[in-house]
């Protein structure tokens, strides 16, 4: 009985850390979640099913209007004010009643300096990787994002971490009451999505980069639904951006946020393919593009982005820089940045 307690004790715990998602996705979407006092219009409200109208509602709908063409704008004082983001909630109508959900709107103080922190910051200051303190590492340097990885436990429970196990433990076929007793080589905990989220949605500066990975079991689809889902239900849209290695993955996430930025990693697509499965850009190791240069021109003239990953020497990484890359991946965050200021 001790055991069963304690297993309801910890599946509440995780449910009120927002661990336990559930896999209904929204109605409602927006094309956009960041404003400034110089870009009033954020983006254009979005359905899966037509809507005869839309609603604001809470206590921040005054500062907040909609125009026919159903996009949401903010209004000039309070896009000037000092508060770093608003809630809204909007309800759109049709024959089926009503449909309803909260959106975080964030002013937009997003770095933009190219440098991606492979894993948080973590090399220099001898922390560990994918864990809160390298994402705060990152945060506090001042890069653009810092990338993690994502996998699910196997009572699908998010967690953070590269590899598929950790101290031999595979994280796939682990409950999450297992996972969690778990210990960083810095003594955290291993991170709940959630919880890192959390984490990177007190700031605004840092882009948070997730990598959803490649099931082992074949559930990478159940894996992005509830990792797309958490995103949302913690009104972390103008945060992340997704990448991931498995194609099916990314055109995943896309289908159920067309709205997601989504990077393909395998290395094996064209720009034009990209373009055509409306992927928002690619993030390639450095060595594909070494061997396809055309690729980082094509992609600018489809408006798609740029990223290579890992650059960790200077010769790289300035070759890159001069390529005009929208995004560097790197394990030394400290040694681009100082190469992007000169």
């Amino acid at each position: 009985m001790r055991k069963i307690r304690l297993h309801l004790i910890f599946v509440i715990y995780m449910a009120y850390c927002g661990s336990v998602v559930t896999m209904a996705q929204s109605a409602l979407s927006l094309t956009n979640y960041t404003y400034s006092p110089t870009q009033l219009v954020i983006g254009t409200i979005q359905s899966k099913e037509p809507m005869a109208r839309f609603s604001l509602r809470g206590p921040n709908a005054g500062l907040f209007s909609v125009t026919k063409a159903n996009q949401l704008a903010i209004k000039p004082g309070a896009a000037k004010s000092s508060v770093p983001w608003y809630d809204l909630i909007i309800e759109g109508r049709n024959s089926k009643g009503i449909q309803r959900d909260t959106f975080r709107l964030v002013v937009d103080q997003f770095i933009r300096n190219q440098v991606i922190a492979h894993r948080g910051a973590w090399k220099k200051s001898g922390t560990t990787e994918n864990s809160l303190t390298s994402l705060n590492n990152a945060i506090k340097l001042g890069c653009m994002g810092s990338e993690f990885d994502v996998h699910m436990s196997s009572d699908s429970v998010l967690f953070i971490h590269h590899d598929p196990a950790i101290e031999g433990i595979e994280i796939e076929k682990t409950p999450a009451t297992d996972l969690a007793k778990l210990k960083l080589s810095n003594g955290e905990s291993l991170p709940t999505l959630a919880s890192y989220l959390r984490e990177g949605m007190k700031q605004n500066r840092t882009r948070l980069i997730l990598e959803i990975k490649t099931s082992k079991l074949g559930r990478s689809m159940a894996l992005t639904e509830r990792v797309v889902a958490m995103v949302h239900q913690l009104k972390a849209q103008a945060w992340v951006e997704y990448i991931a290695f498995d194609y099916e993955v990314c055109k995943k996430v896309k289908a159920l946020d067309p709205a997601a930025k989504v990077a393909y990693l395998n290395g094996d697509k064209s720009p034009a393919q990209l373009e055509a499965d409306q992927l928002t850009g690619f993030d390639y190791h450095f060595s594909v593009l070494k061997k396809n240069e055309a690729w980082l021109q094509d992609a600018k003239q489809r408006h798609l982005t740029t990223n290579a990953w890992t650059v960790n020497d200077q010769p790289t990484l300035q070759w890159f820089l001069d390529q005009h890359v929208d995004y560097l991946t790197t394990n030394e965050p400290e040694l681009l940045l100082e190469l992007v200021k000169k």
